[in-house]
Formats: structure tokens, sequence, C-alpha cells
């Protein structure tokens, strides 16, 4: 009975996985996927500190949200800055 159902399923589903693994696929994806709702959380926040008239914290608020999204849409940017600090540092980078 095993046997008859296993050959009644689709050959694509019994497909084996591919075993490379794109971490540039996985990247693109999850920018693709929180970058909007990053977008629309930020809006929201940003919004609410206006209507309340919290001009401190909204400008507090918008410094942070451009820090996170440089680190979020630029993941090199990472790489780069602590490059140039160590060169800045006097430390060998190779």
């Amino acid at each position: 009975m095993l046997h008859h159902l296993m050959a009644s399923i689709p050959p694509e589903i019994l497909a084996a996985p591919d075993d490379s693994f794109d971490p540039d696929g996985l990247a693109s994806w999850l920018r693709g996927f929180f970058g909007p709702l990053f977008l629309v959380t930020v809006s929201i926040v940003a919004i609410f500190f206006l209507f309340t008239r919290e001009i401190t914290r909204f400008a507090q608020f918008i410094v942070l949200a451009i820090g996170i999204a440089i680190v979020f849409y630029v993941p090199q940017i990472i790489e780069t800055a602590a490059k140039a600090i160590a060169t800045a540092l006097g430390v060998d980078g190779s």
C-alpha cells in the first residue's frame, strides 16, 4: 500500500532539494520582505512623534532609523567601516 501511495506522488515533490545554499538570495529575499515592514513602522512612529509634538524624540528616532536602514540596506558598510577604523588605529587589516 505504501508503494502505491509513493508511486502516486508527483516527482516534483519527491525530488531531492538542491544542496547549494545561496546566502545572497536569502539576503535579498529578507530585504524584500522586511524592508517595507521596516519603512511602514518607521513612518507610523515618526507620524506619532510629529503629532504629539515631541520634536526631540522625533529627531532621535529619525537618526536611529537612518542608522538601522543603512546597516540593513547596505550590509557591506560594516566591513568597510571596520577596515577604516582598523587602518585609522594603525592595525594591519590583512
